[in-house]
């Protein structure tokens, strides 16, 4: 007993230590500001995931573990257009990245501030697809070394279903949806793509081409015809890309150093985590008057954001709202720009959201922001604020719903496991695993399925100013580029992160010269507080499983396949 007691209160005793030696270091890192020389060059690293804001789990991106996000990106390209210190930003890029295009869409704003200021872009990348390409394209000039490749053969859109794979399990989907146009439910439902579906997949290709083309032929001066005829070779060597005029000249990287080097000095660089650290005020860019930018990512579900395991960054109601209201009973902030990057989830959750949008545009101005993505719920949750702005690319809009469950009997049948039930009450086995709907049930089902639904389609007709059956030729699953949704009413205007900041700033009546310090929340937790924190060890352990799984599956299928994807929609997939 002694000796496990010994054993015990060492092994205690070193972790402990461990522990504080863990804080220490990361401290004096967290406390060392970065030397930054005249003529140095910001490297933006387009590779892995871009999440739209730091992840809820502190401790990861505290200690250099977590991904690059948007939010940084833009604030280092904005302070790097008047910092005079920084000479220009590169851009090295991979396709291997996890940016939609309405992220690149707003990367690209923020290298226009730099090149607005004078100040050269130059663009580097091993590979490229279509979507990385509209990045380089805005850069000044666009360098590959020679075994690096251009995958560009075009655009196809693909739905995935299990319908075949539930039947060989025994397992029956009993779900509702509104309504066709609704295409998530036809992962359980169906084993190919509906017409509707298949409607509304072509409006968006159709939007995503045309966008693509025409940032191309501004940026590059390349035709249509000409874009076409290279995307039948599919994928291109350095050389091909450099005919076709995608790239301006082949180097590898110690080549392109010497290039921008001064004399016989070594190239001058600072990484986007440094820089990260450079106080705006000290470069004039915050002033006295606060915006506040909320921002709310990931899945929607429960009470409190995190991170899944599976599906990564989640957003729970209690924490969005805990963050609005802090934001909005803070005298110094003037307005709030709500950020909004997800495919939807909970509709309860979504409504309390949505209420504490419309309580805080009561009490002061509110733009909702959306960024790669508010379908769904993540229309929800932006509809009642006093602006709505979307990204061209945005997708937007699927205002219906999904519901049901599935009927586990004949699985369970196969794994040899069964039940008994004793039961009181006509419908306690309304939400059994164990049983399809009854007519009765399905009836009663359906009907409580509209009544929810048709009364958020009326608040969004309300809010929108427009009629019920107005709204409603917008809705029943539809989704929309952000284009679209500007033309049709669903959103107020076309923009980035820095257009929403302007717009907010006009609503709360503050000239446009006038710089504003820009507050960030949900505030990020430091790594002693995440630690301390109930749940910090678990948060970080299920973003690392998380991480893992995303980041290195992809980068695994990108080795067999020499290919990539983006994700369009939760259900729909374009490559």
């Amino acid at each position: 007993m002694k000796t496990f007691l010994k054993s015990f209160l060492g092994s205690l005793v070193a972790i402990l230590v461990t522990v504080l030696i863990i804080v220490g270091v990361v401290a004096a890192k967290s406390s060392e500001k970065p030397k930054i020389e005249d003529n140095s060059y910001l490297v933006v690293d387009l590779y892995g995931d871009l999440m739209e804001y730091d992840p809820p789990t502190g401790m990861m991106g505290f200690m250099g573990g977590g991904p690059e996000t948007l939010t940084r990106t833009l604030d280092n390209l904005e302070k790097a257009a008047v910092d005079d210190r920084i000479q220009g930003v590169i851009v090295k890029m991979s396709s291997s990245n996890g940016a939609g295009i309405a992220k690149i869409q707003e990367m690209r704003a923020g290298l226009g501030k730099v090149k607005a200021a004078g100040k050269k872009v130059y663009g580097f990348a091993d590979t490229m697809d279509p979507r990385t390409y509209l990045l380089a394209a805005a850069c000044d000039s666009i360098y590959m070394p020679p075994p690096a490749y251009v995958s560009f053969k075009g655009f196809a859109a693909r739905s995935v279903h299990i319908k075949g794979t539930l039947e060989k399990l025994g397992i029956n989907p009993n779900f509702h949806k509104i309504k066709d146009y609704k295409s998530a439910a036809e992962l359980f439902t169906r084993k190919n793509m509906s017409d509707a579906t298949r409607e509304n997949t072509e409006w968006i290709l159709d939007e995503v081409w045309d966008g693509v083309m025409e940032t191309i032929r501004a940026d590059r001066g390349l035709t249509e015809a000409q874009v076409v005829q290279i995307m039948e070779l599919a994928v291109l060597t350095a050389d091909e890309a450099l005919a076709g005029g995608l790239i301006d000249e082949i180097l590898y990287w110690d080549e392109f150093e010497n290039r921008l080097k001064n004399d016989d000095e070594d190239l001058l660089t600072i990484c986007q985590c440094d820089y990260g650290s450079v106080e705006r005020e000290k470069l004039g860019l915050e002033g006295d008057k606060k915006i506040a930018v909320v921002h709310a990512q990931g899945m929607i579900g429960g009470r409190q954001s995190g991170t899944n395991p599976m599906f990564g960054t989640t957003m729970g109601h209690e924490s969005i709202n805990a963050a609005l209201r802090e934001a909005r009973e803070d005298e110094d902030v003037a307005a709030i720009v709500f950020r909004i990057d997800s495919p939807g989830g909970e509709g309860l959750a979504s409504d309390l959201m949505c209420r504490e949008v419309l309580v805080t545009r009561d009490d002061k101005p509110i733009v909702a922001s959306m960024v790669d993505v508010a379908a769904s719920g993540g229309y929800y949750i932006a509809y009642t604020a006093n602006k709505i702005m979307a990204n061209p690319l945005t997708l937007t809009g699927s205002i219906g719903s999904i519901s049901g469950k599935l009927n586990m009997q004949g699985l369970n049948e196969k794994l040899g496991l069964s039940f008994s039930y004793v039961t009181r009450g006509p419908m306690a086995l309304f939400w059994s695993e164990e049983h399809d709907f009854t007519e009765e049930q399905w009836d009663r089902f359906t009907q409580n399925h509209w009544d929810g639904f048709n009364m958020w389609l009326r608040d969004v007709a309300e809010k929108r100013n427009m009629t019920f059956e107005e709204a409603e030729k917008l809705a029943h699953g539809r989704v929309w580029m952000g284009t679209q949704a500007k033309e049709n009413g669903l959103i107020d205007e076309v923009g980035g992160l820095y257009d929403a900041i302007a717009l907010a700033k006009e609503l709360a009546e503050i000239p446009t010269d006038e710089e504003v310090t820009i507050e960030h929340y949900p505030r990020q937790k430091g790594f002693v507080e995440t630690l301390m924190s109930g749940g910090g060890f678990a948060a970080a352990a299920n973003w690392v499983v998380y991480d893992f799984v995303r980041t290195r599956a992809i980068e695994t299928w990108n080795l067999l396949t020499g290919g990539g994807h983006v994700l369009l929609r939760e259900d729909l997939v374009i490559e």
